[in-house]
C-alpha cells in the first residue's frame, strides 16, 4: 500500500507531499489542475522512463519518492530480500531522481538500482511462468498494460473459474518436462562422443588407481624421503649424542651417577639432602631413557638405496597427478570419485535414456491430460464471466457495449496450458468481436476493470489501484453505482482515483483537492486533503460549479450522509 508520495520539481508540482490511507483515495479538481501531472508522477513509480520535459523549468532535476507498507506482501518482501535489500521494516522507498539532461536514477531502500528492478517489483508485467501482483495497477491514460496483458487475462480467468490450484500443478509437471528434455538432449550429445570419453576416463581412473594413494600420504613420503637422503648425518648427530650422553669417561650419565652415589652416602648425615637429590634420581632416569630411544631411532636410520629409490620415484608420479588433477592427495581421490561416477553413468547410459524417454512419455499424457481438462474448465468459467461482467457494464452505463472472453485451443503446450485467452469487447452487438487492448479507451478500461474486481474479487495480496477516467461519460444514477463500486472494492485494498463525480467522491475514505495557482510568474500546483466541511464544498463545486449555492451545499451533505 502506497502510504506517503513526495514530488518535488516535477513540471508544475514544486513541492507537494501526499499521506494516502487504506480503502478510497479520491483526487478531484477543476480541468486542467493538474491531476494527469500527479497521476503521471505516481507512474514514474512504477518504473515509466522520465524524460527531461517532466523537470520543472530552471532547476537541475525532479524529484519523486513513494513509500510503501510491505507488512501484508511477503512476496515483494522475499524479492527485496534476495535482491540484497534492507526489508527491516517490512517497507519499500522507491526513489526517482530526473536529470534536466534526461538522465535517471533510481533508489529501492536507499540502493541504487536499474529500472527494470524497480518494475519487476512494483508492476511487474504478468508472465507465463507464474502469478506475480504488483504494488501498483494503473489503468488510464498512463498504464493498462496489465489489463492489455493476454497472461494476465488468464489469470484472471483463472482466479475467477477456480482453475489456480490445477493451474499451479500444472506449471510444476511442465517444469519437469522441461528438465527431461534438457537431460535427454544432454544425453543424446554425450553419446556421439561417449566411447572416446570412457576410453579417456578409464585411462584416467586406472592411473590413480594404479598409485593406490592415501588421504595424509604426501605429507609422509615427503617425510621418508627427507629422513633417508640426510640419513648419515642424522647417525652421525645419533652416534655423538649418545657418547656425549653415556658413553664417554666424561660423559653427563658418568657424571651425575657420580653426583647421586656420593650425595647417597651423605644423606644419612643430613636428611634434607635426600630431598634435593630426588630430582636428579628423577633426570637420570629420563635420560636413561632417552638414550635408548635414541639408540632405536639410529638402528632404523640406515638407508637402503633401492628403497629411496622407489619412494622417490613415486613421490615423482605423485606431482605428476597433482599437476593434472589437483594440488592435494584429496584432491586426486576427489578427482577420481567423479571419473567413477561418470564413467557409471556413461556405461549405464541406455538405462538411463530409456528410463527417461518413459519418465517423459507418462508425464507428457499427464500434461496433454490436464491441459484438456484446464481448457474445458476455463471455457466454462468464461461463459460465466462474460455474464458477470457485462451485467456490471451494464450497470456502469456502459450501453451497446458487449464484453467477452474468447478461449481458444492454442497450438503448442505452454506452463499455463493449452488455451489461448483473450478478453474481447463489442462496440455494439452487431460488430464483431474485437481485442479490448486495441480498441478499448482509457475510460472503458477503467470500468471493465472495475467491473472484473467487482465479479472475480480482490486479490489475497492487497496492492493499490488507480484508477483515472473511471467517471468519462457518466452521471447520475450511474455515477452513484460507479462509487458504491469502488467503495466495495477498496475494502482491504487502496483504490486512487481522480473523478469530476460528487456522486464518487461523496463515497471517498480521504478525499484530496488539486489546485493550480499562477504564483512567482509560473504555474504551481498544490494538493490537500481536505476535513469534512471542506469536502462539503468541494462535492458542491462539482455538484454546481464555481457559483456554490445553498442547495448544492445541502446536496452535497445528502450525499455524504447516504454514502456512509
Amino acid at each position: 500500500m502506497l502510504i506517503e508520495l513526495k514530488v518535488k520539481n516535477f513540471a508544475i508540482i514544486e513541492n507537494l507531499e501526499l499521506s494516502f490511507g487504506e480503502g478510497l483515495n479520491i483526487l478531484s479538481g477543476e480541468t486542467g489542475a493538474g491531476k494527469s501531472i500527479l497521476l503521471k508522477s505516481l507512474s514514474l513509480l512504477m518504473g515509466e522512463k522520465g524524460e527531461a520535459d517532466v523537470v520543472r523549468s530552471g532547476v537541475d532535476h525532479a524529484v519523486i519518492e513513494g513509500y510503501f507498507d510491505l507488512s501484508k506482501r511477503p512476496d515483494v518482501l522475499s524479492a527485496l530480500e534476495e535482491m540484497g535489500l534492507d526489508i527491516t521494516d517490512e517497507t519499500l522507498v522507491v526513489r526517482r531522481i530526473v536529470s534536466a539532461q534526461g538522465k535517471g536514477k533510481v533508489y529501492l531502500n536507499g540502493a541504487l538500482s536499474p529500472l527494470s528492478s524497480l518494475r519487476n517489483i512494483v508492476a511487474p508485467l504478468i508472465t507465463l511462468t507464474g502469478r506475480q501482483t504488483p504494488l501498483i495497477e494503473m489503468t488510464g491514460q498512463h498504464d493498462n498494460r496489465h489489463l492489455q496483458s493476454r497472461a494476465y487475462h488468464l489469470e484472471i480467468l483463472d482466479m475467477y473459474a477456480g482453475t489456480w490450484t490445477l493451474r499451479v500443478e500444472f506449471e510444476k509437471q511442465f517444469q519437469r518436462l522441461r528438465e527431461l528434455d534438457s537431460e535427454i538432449e544432454r544425453l543424446q550429445e554425450a553419446d556421439r562422443s561417449r566411447e572416446q570419453r570412457l576410453d579417456f576416463l578409464k585411462y584416467q581412473r586406472d592411473e590413480i588407481e594404479a598409485l593406490g594413494l592415501r588421504p595424509g600420504e604426501e605429507e609422509e613420503l615427503q617425510a621418508r624421503v627427507s629422513r633417508m637422503r640426510n640419513s648419515t648425518r642424522l647417525i652421525e648427530f645419533v652416534s655423538a649424542s649418545v657418547d656425549s650422553l653415556y658413553a664417554n669417561d666424561d660423559a653427563v650419565m658418568v657424571g651425575l651417577h657420580q653426583v647421586l652415589q656420593r650425595g647417597g652416602e651423605l644423606a644419612s648425615v643430613d636428611p634434607e639432602l635426600a630431598a634435593r637429590l630426588k630430582p636428579l634420581g628423577e633426570a637420570k632416569a629420563l635420560l636413561e631413557d632417552a638414550v635408548l630411544e635414541l639408540r632405536e631411532y639410529g638402528r632404523k636410520l640406515d638407508a637402503d638405496p633401492e628403497e629411496l629409490n622407489q619412494m622417490e620415484e613415486r613421490l615423482s608420479s605423485l606431482r605428476k597427478l597433482q599437476k593434472k588433477f589437483g594440488q592435494s592427495v584429496e584432491d586426486i581421490l576427489k578427482a577420481h570419485r567423479e571419473m567413477v561416477e561418470e564413467i557409471s553413468t556413461l556405461e549405464k547410459y541406455e538405462e538411463t535414456l530409456r528410463g527417461l524417454d518413459e519418465e517423459r512419455k507418462q508425464l507428457s499424457r499427464s500434461l496433454n491430460k490436464r491441459a484438456r481438462e484446464l481448457h474445458e474448465r476455463r471455457s466454462g468459467g468464461a461463459e460465466l464471466l462474460d455474464k458477470g461482467v457485462n451485467d456490471e457494464l451494464l450497470d456502469l452505463n456502459m450501453k451497446g457495449v458487449v464484453f467477452s472472453v474468447a478461449v481458444q485451443w492454442a497450438e503448442e503446450l505452454t506452463s499455463t496450458g493449452q488455451s489461448a485467452v483473450e478478453f474481447m469487447i463489442q462496440a455494439s452487438k452487431k460488430d464483431e468481436p474485437k481485442p479490448m487492448a486495441k480498441i478499448a479507451s482509457g475510460g472503458e478500461l477503467s470500468r471493465i476493470l472495475l467491473a472484473l474486481k467487482r465479479v472475480v474479487g480482490s486479490s489475497d495480496r492487497p496492492r493499490t489501484y488507480l484508477f483515472d477516467e473511471v467517471d468519462t461519460g457518466v452521471s447520475g444514477q450511474t455515477a452513484e453505482k460507479v462509487g458504491k463500486k469502488l467503495k466495495a472494492i477498496s475494502k482491504g485494498q487502496q483504490l486512487i482515483c481522480v473523478t469530476h463525480l460528487p456522486q464518487v467522491a461523496s463515497f471517498a475514505d480521504q478525499h484530496f483537492l488539486i489546485e493550480k495557482t499562477q504564483r512567482g510568474g509560473g504555474m504551481r500546483m498544490s494538493v490537500v486533503g481536505l476535513t469534512k466541511d471542506q469536502r462539503v464544498k468541494e462535492i458542491a463545486r462539482l455538484i454546481s460549479g464555481e457559483k456554490i449555492s445553498q442547495t448544492s451545499l445541502e446536496h452535497a451533505r445528502q450525499l455524504l450522509a447516504e454514502s456512509h
